[in-house]
């Protein structure tokens, strides 16, 4: 994980906890907060509440700030310490949450921003791939589910990488071929019944957690529809189950490629700085 925190200790933690970062600053604050804010600020309600008069409020202060120095009020420091906590790793929450939404609403900006006739002229490159169907066999000229393996290493690759845009409907020479084959072998004949077949075989084959990661949007161009899905970066690995081993694919330049296990090994941690225990749960 890069950052450009210029603090010593802000960059040692950045550094060496990863996305987890963000809630170990989080908490941290917290735990000041607690102390520091909450507990005195308790403390001062009950001065006005028990009309304590031997002291001034100014002194009182400083008195309590003082037995929490020293640890002489243990039980109420921990306990508000504890409340910092967790009001700050539910700041935390909130700000990677909104964080996410954020950049997720920047990358479908851009994408909508983008000519889609503009697009598919330019053919295939690192981010952008064609695929004839999804799961209709040109060749065979009949049904094949086996496509829907390919265009799911697709979308895999996509995640593990920077994210990208796959356009079913659209042949590797940018000809228009439409979705309407594939409309023909699904029980729901239209973009909706195509896109419950695809979001289903997202959440079999790669897991439903991934399926927030795509956005399926339809052009109609020369009378036929063509499905654009609009992946998004993962925040963790993204495998695609096949058989019994679960397989990592990354996107690299035009085309999609299967990472050994040395290759997989040494790109999770650093792609991925805090999910590096996912190497030992695959292999």
């Amino acid at each position: 994980m890069k950052t450009n925190v210029d603090n010593p200790v802000l960059a040692f933690v950045f550094r060496y906890c990863g996305s987890y970062a963000i809630y170990v600053v989080a908490i941290f604050i917290g735990l000041l907060v607690g102390v520091f804010i909450l507990l005195p600020i308790n403390e001062i309600v009950y001065y006005y509440e028990l009309h304590i008069q031997q002291v001034t409020l100014k002194r009182y202060i400083y008195n309590l700030l003082y037995r929490i120095a020293t640890g002489d009020i243990t039980v109420k420091t921990f306990f508000f310490a504890f409340v910092g906590c967790g009001l700050g790793t539910l700041a935390a929450k909130l700000y990677k949450s909104l964080h996410r939404r954020t950049l997720k609403i920047q990358h479908l900006n851009g994408e909508l921003e983008k000519n889609f006739p503009t697009l598919i002229s330019q053919g295939e490159n690192a981010l952008v791939e064609f695929k004839s169907s999804f799961r209709w066999d040109f060749k065979e000229n009949k049904l094949n589910k086996t496509l829907e393996n390919v265009v799911m290493k697709t979308l895999a690759g996509f995640m593990n990488a920077d994210g990208g845009t796959l356009l079913i409907g659209v042949a590797d020479d940018s000809t228009i071929v439409g979705l309407e084959n594939d409309y023909q072998t699904l029980k729901k004949r239209d973009k909706d019944g195509f896109e419950q077949a695809v979001m289903n075989t997202i959440a079999a084959k790669l897991g439903t957690n991934v399926c927030r990661q795509v956005i399926l949007i339809f052009h109609e161009i020369e009378n036929k529809e063509i499905c654009r899905i609009i992946v998004m970066s993962a925040h963790r690995p993204v495998f695609v189950k096949d058989g019994a081993n679960p397989k990592l694919y990354l996107r690299t330049g035009v085309s999609t490629r299967e990472l050994n296990i040395q290759e997989a090994v040494e790109y999770i941690p650093l792609h991925w700085p805090s999910n590096k225990k996912n190497i030992l749960n695959f292999w």
